[in-house]
């Protein structure tokens, strides 16, 4: 019987509230569930022999440069490969969150229909947008879980998403203040507003020529919707909801606190100048957003899920 669902699926560390690192756990939950088991996939033993290494040499104080060498590559392949294992070996479904290394890109398929895929999984914009050398500049800024890796991995990252080994493109949206930001490193929550700027980022990858229109229409509307299986959403077709963007792919803007729309008033992209612009935005059919104003009387609707055959 299911119990229960979280919102983020659930996690291989101790920083969620969902312990997936449990070999018992595992395999009772890969043997019984018949729905989509989705993974934050990172290994706590390793991360935690990481922290203790730089909290003796640093104290509180880490710089944040060495976040993505305490959630390290390791700590995500091993997690990765494990669940991926476990998955192969009871048939389960699995969907792995937020992939941010090359080595993992490897551990998943290109050659069959995303249909037809029993492990799939996702990639979020910022992992695309930053790299390792951004920590200097940023800081706690970009401190996300797991972390923002290499120039090497952003790069893998966007081949394998383009090759269709990596499904989705997410946001992993979480809009900390900047008061629970500013904080010595164990204490500075990870995690940032990102969602806002997440079709900017992609079109921006558009107008550098790595990506076609088709493509992120795919991995952000038609993929998730097939991947969830969401009952009318996803597409442009006849009797579906309409769920539209409308995009000035030749409006330059910068982000500043000014035109930031989340609540937490701040984006790590502050200071980015984006060629694209959203203009519109429609749900069910009804205009919400209309150039930096939101119209709160159009609320959305509980999303109804389909079976395929």
């Amino acid at each position: 019987k299911l119990l229960g669902v979280s919102d983020d699926g659930l996690y291989f560390t101790k920083k969620g509230n969902l312990l997936a690192d449990n070999p018992e756990t595992m395999e009772k939950l890969f043997a019984n569930c018949k729905s989509i088991i989705a993974i934050h996939s990172e290994k706590e033993q390793i991360v935690e022999e990481n922290e203790n290494i730089y909290r003796e040499k640093y104290g509180e104080n880490v710089p944040f440069e060495f976040h993505p060498i305490i959630r390290s590559e390791k700590a995500c392949y091993e997690a990765t490969k494990r669940a991926i294992d476990i998955a192969n070996k009871h048939k389960a479904r699995l969907h792995i969150l937020h992939l941010t290394t090359e080595a993992e890109t490897h551990l998943f398929r290109n050659d069959i229909p995303l249909k037809e895929k029993n492990i799939t999984t996702e990639v979020s914009v910022h992992h695309l947008w930053f790299s390792d050398i951004d920590y200097k500049r940023l800081g706690t800024l970009i401190k996300w879980n797991p972390a923002i890796k290499t120039e090497k991995d952003k790069r893998g990252l966007l081949k394998a998403l383009l090759d269709d080994r990596i499904d989705i493109v997410t946001t992993d949206h979480a809009p900390h203040t900047l008061d629970e930001k500013q904080k010595p490193y164990f204490q500075s929550m990870s995690g940032a507003p990102i969602i806002q700027h997440s079709l900017n980022i992609m079109l921006e990858f558009f107008k550098q020529g790595l990506i076609s229109l088709e493509k992120i229409a795919e991995k952000m509307c038609h993929n998730p919707a097939i991947l969830y299986s969401i009952e009318k959403r996803g597409f442009i077709r006849e009797g579906y909801f309409a769920d539209l963007t409308i995009v000035d792919v030749n409006a330059s803007w910068t982000v500043d606190k000014n035109n930031i729309l989340s609540k937490c008033g701040w984006s790590p992209l502050e200071g980015t100048t984006f060629q694209t612009k959203v203009t519109h935005t429609f749900v069910n059919g009804n205009l919400t957003y209309y150039n930096g104003k939101f119209n709160e009387r159009e609320k959305g609707k509980a999303l109804k899920k389909f079976r395929l055959n």
